[in-house]
């Protein structure tokens, strides 16, 4: 069965270039970017879907009167397998990001270029290579009449881009039973260009934005005001310092400890001779899991007050993003053990568990107790002018799924 399987997808090309440039020419941008949401995406999805002789999808709309349809779409499909009391799920998002400056794309970004390996526009890579690579596995299944071991479920999520409220995170409570707890997730949506990263836990986030307030005057006369700029400085330098109260070390992440980078800066005075009377800055914080984010909080107010006395300031802190870590998906659960597996038998090199910085949708069934893998084969070019996927990966990321699900 995996035989005819591999060597359907082999010939499968123009088939990813029709999947993707059908996709691309149907953006799903949602709302919080300014955007219709992703009903029209979802009917595009549906009429390919069937197209290749697929089950009727299911679909768990979720209320947003944002948008011209009135709810978001997240649909799941099916294939039953021998034993349908499990499945192998590969999540990927139907959401993209807007296009940005199109002064800086050498064409429209949502009609698809081919180049070669290369296939570009706005979503490429975020996320249709996977969605392209789940379905292929689909199309594999049905037109070769074969039935996998378990169950092989597709699930198209909304709202990843902008939190997920409408999206997994919603349909982890609302699943309508689709879910057990013996089933296998794949979420697709991070990795690296040897595909050799399987990432099994995320660290916890932290986004604090931080105004330091003083009295404005001007600047020929200093002793007047009390500067703002100068004591955000002064707080900007003794971030450092919270990597050595929260200083351990984990090898499982890349990079292996807490991280501390202060990054945005927001505009104060317009002029060159007014002393500033207000500043405000962000800082962005990864931490290991064993760290609560209160604590970090904590100790962050603590710098502030150093500052404050310092400088005669006042400081107020918001939480901008605050998300404590889930516990890990063990190394050893059977997707991520099928997922290296399937890695070293079509890639090659040295596939591992590794744990991340970022954050993805995984976080959402973790915390419900489903043992979940995220990996796929990327070029990190999403967000970008000009976003290009590969075709080869495309082809040998939907290989590794069908190992998988077929052993």
């Amino acid at each position: 069965m995996l035989d005819r399987v591999l060597a359907f997808l082999e010939n499968q090309r123009d088939v990813v270039i029709d999947l993707q440039r059908r996709l691309t020419a149907v953006p799903a941008i949602g709302p919080d970017n300014g955007g219709p949401g992703e009903r029209d995406r979802v009917d595009c999805l549906k009429t390919l879907l069937a197209g290749m002789g697929l089950p009727e999808p299911t679909e768990i709309n979720v209320p947003d009167a944002r948008v011209p349809c009135g709810h978001r779409p997240n649909m799941a499909v099916v294939i039953p397998g021998r034993d349908t009391s499990r499945t192998f799920w590969v999540i990927t998002h139907l959401d993209i990001v807007p296009p940005g400056d199109l002064a800086q794309w050498d064409a429209d970004p949502f009609v698809l270029r081919v180049e070669g390996d290369r296939l570009i526009g706005r979503g490429v890579e975020d996320n249709q290579q996977s969605m392209v690579s789940a379905i292929l596995v689909a199309k594999a299944l049905v037109a070769e009449h074969l039935t996998p071991p378990v169950n092989y479920g597709l699930l198209f999520v909304a709202d990843e881009e902008t939190g997920s409220t409408y999206g997994l995170d919603y349909v982890a409570d609302h699943h309508q039973g689709l879910f057990t707890p013996d089933d296998l997730f794949l979420v697709p949506d991070f990795g690296n260009e040897t595909s050799e990263l399987v990432e099994v836990a995320e660290k916890s986030m932290l986004w604090m934005k931080i105004t330091v307030s003083g009295r404005q005057c001007h600047a020929s006369t200093p002793d007047a005001g009390i500067n703002s700029l100068a004591a955000a400085a002064l707080f900007i330098l003794k971030i450092p310092r919270l990597s050595e109260r929260f200083g351990a070390v984990d090898p499982l992440f890349e990079p292996p400890y807490c991280t501390f980078v202060p990054t945005k800066k927001e505009a104060n005075v317009e002029s060159i001779n007014v002393l500033p009377g207000r500043d405000v800055f962000y800082v962005d914080s990864r931490l290991l899991p064993q760290y609560p984010v209160d604590d970090v909080i904590e100790a962050i107010r603590d710098l502030g007050r150093e500052v404050e006395k310092a400088c005669g300031v006042t400081i107020s802190y918001e939480a901008v993003q605050k998300e404590q870590a889930t516990p890990p998906t063990d190394a050893a659960t059977p997707v991520v053990r099928r997922v290296i597996e399937g890695v070293r038998a079509v890639y090659g090199g040295n596939p591992r568990p590794t744990g991340v910085g970022g954050g993805t949708v995984a976080a959402y069934l973790r915390r419900r107790g489903y043992p979940t893998a995220v990996w796929s084969t990327l070029n990190h070019n999403a967000h970008q002018p000009n976003e290009f996927s590969s075709i080869a990966n495309t082809i040998g990321d939907a290989k590794v799924m069908a190992r998988v699900l077929l052993g």
